[in-house]
């Protein structure tokens, strides 16, 4: 159901703030540490999954210093709503995924149900290797048996947005981590 922008910055003006930008910054300086350490040396194809991994993935290609690839894959399950559905496929890499080592970036890991399906994908590719960086994880039950390689923050279980995640299709580009009010 679409909003009106007015909405958006009363959404934004009543959330709570979990994370502020200073605490995003520090997390991710720590995901692309981690991640410097497993893949440095392993040519890896990173995949930005849009919409929402797309601030996190640029964020953290510019601490990644080594050489490796950039794509993007495009799949969703929530098309501006606040619940998903069935998973749709908008796009996929442009590169061969054979022999890779993959590194799938996301905004948030909620039920796990997309990050589970394009991590099927990209095996399915034949990735030598599959790993995964989300910003974001919900310390909830997931829907899916998956757990991400890499993770910037925890949230409770919340509707949060903010850098790159939304509140229906508002405020991705928001400079730190919200939860909606009531929620």
């Amino acid at each position: 159901m679409p909003i009106s922008s007015d909405e958006a910055k009363r959404v934004l003006a009543e959330a709570d703030c979990c994370y502020t930008q200073s605490q995003v910054q520090q997390s991710l300086d720590k995901m692309a540490t981690a991640i410097t350490k497993v893949l440095h040396d392993r040519d890896p194809l990173v995949l930005c999954v849009l919409n929402g991994g797309l601030i996190v993935t640029s964020e953290l290609l510019l601490r990644l210093q080594f050489p490796l690839n950039y794509d993007y894959i495009h799949a969703t399950r929530y098309r501006g709503e606040t619940r998903g559905g069935d998973l749709n496929w908008i796009a996929k890499s442009s590169y061969s995924l054979k022999d890779r080592h993959v590194l799938i970036v996301d905004d948030i890991l909620d039920e796990g149900l997309t990050l589970a399906a394009l991590v099927k994908h990209c095996r399915q590719e034949g990735a030598a290797s599959v790993h995964t960086a989300v910003l974001v994880q919900k310390l909830r039950e997931r829907l899916a048996d998956i757990e991400a390689d890499f993770v910037g923050l925890d949230v409770e279980d919340r509707y949060v947005f903010g850098y790159g995640m939304d509140y229906k299709d508002y405020l991705r580009n928001v400079p730190g981590i919200y939860a909606v009010k009531g929620t």
